[in-house]
């Protein structure tokens, strides 16, 4: 039996999907097009053929805050903005530990050492190099979550390292179309990511890279985006939201809000442009959206969550999030770590615990402490 929508556009993407068969830009901008209840309805389905009803669960750290010389004008480290936030060196190795371990304790599977910075240089510090592939190992070794890192710019040697290492997934997002990048960015270009990006497939490791959506960009620069990711090929595409971070061009152009209508419609679109990769909910989901549009994101394909803090804003708990998967049909993944999702939700309910996995934000100065 066929799955039909009634909408001749989406269910003929749905079949081609089925089959085998990518869909291209011309496909993704008659998508965009469509009624957001038919694509939700359609992106669902591919998803439950395709996946296998388990929401992914990630977390990072902010292992280094602040002082970037970069300026993404969305970002509240980049030294070139007076955001006011807290300025850190590396956190070292047994303290994003201890962040992994809150992490794996939440039920993540996947656990994120993200840098500050536009590269993690094994030639210019040495020393932070090695404490980052120490914190990998030690990551890697102590606990049963699949160790990822957002390091910035690599070069071919160091992506060799820490595929050797057992760096799982490497993140670097493109954030937007190639054509809108430079309204974003202008310290590095569009191309300097996709580089990057292809150093770390061609080590070995997998690709996490994805948007930012809300900072002005249309509809078709949202499908632009997808695309480009097709070419590079990821398996974990996350979908953030803009936070604006008072001090940042982003919060300075005063953006209108993007609606609980557009999420819905880039994150099935997304599903169909990217039938077998983790569709990722993340940054600025609570933001954004209330309980019930975060549940209709997880009904509309997306199958994949960063649980707890983000790096300079603070996130959800990961028993609120064990709500919002299970009010949407689905279970949380335990491939790599075998939680009990019911011991999460019984700490949350005794402790009332303000730590998050990510061990930023409420918990970052219990993170910066010697004790």
């Amino acid at each position: 039996m066929v799955y039909e929508t009634g909408n001749r556009t989406v269910d003929d993407a749905v079949a081609r999907v089925l089959d085998g068969e990518r869909l291209d830009r011309r496909d993704g901008l008659a998508l965009v097009a469509q009624p957001v209840d038919d694509l939700a309805a359609g992106a669902d389905y591919v998803r439950s053929q395709l996946g296998d009803d388990t929401v992914d669960a990630c977390s990072i750290v902010n292992a280094k805050a602040g002082s970037c010389a970069e300026d993404c004008g969305f970002c509240a480290q980049s030294v070139h903005f007076d955001t006011g936030i807290d300025n850190y060196g590396f956190l070292g190795p047994e303290k994003i530990l201890e962040a992994a371990k809150r992490a794996e304790r939440d039920g993540s599977q996947r656990f994120g050492i993200v840098v500050a910075e536009k590269g993690v240089s094994k030639e210019q510090r040495p020393d932070e190099w090695e404490e980052v592939l120490e914190a990998i190992r030690l990551v890697r070794d102590e606990t049963d979550v699949e160790v990822d890192a957002s390091l910035g710019i690599l070069t071919e040697e160091e992506a060799a390292i820490l595929a050797e290492e057992g760096l799982n997934h490497y993140n670097h997002n493109i954030e937007t179309s190639p054509r809108y990048f430079p309204e974003i960015v202008q310290t590095h270009s569009f191309e300097d990511r996709v580089e990057t990006l292809e150093v770390a497939k061609d080590a070995g490791m997998d690709l996490c890279a994805g948007v930012i959506l809300g900072m002005g960009e249309t509809p078709t620069d949202r499908v632009e985006a997808a695309i480009a990711l097709q070419d590079i090929g990821v398996s974990s595409l996350p979908v953030n939201i803009l936070n604006p971070v008072e001090g940042t061009p982003m919060a300075e152009r005063g953006l209108p809000d993007i609606t609980t209508e557009e999420v819905i419609e880039t994150i099935a679109v997304y599903r169909l442009l990217h039938p077998e990769a983790r569709v990722r909910l993340t940054g600025g989901r609570e933001v954004n959206l209330d309980t019930d549009g975060q549940v209709a994101a997880l009904e509309a394909g997306a199958d994949g969550i960063l649980t707890g803090d983000y790096l300079t804003t603070e996130g959800q708990s990961a028993a609120d999030d064990l709500e919002i998967i299970d009010e949407a049909g689905l279970e949380p993944n335990t491939e790599a770590n075998d939680f009990d999702p019911e011991r999460v939700s019984e700490r949350a309910d005794d402790a009332g615990d303000p730590e998050t996995a990510a061990g930023t934000a409420q918990s970052k100065s219990e993170l910066q402490s010697d004790d």
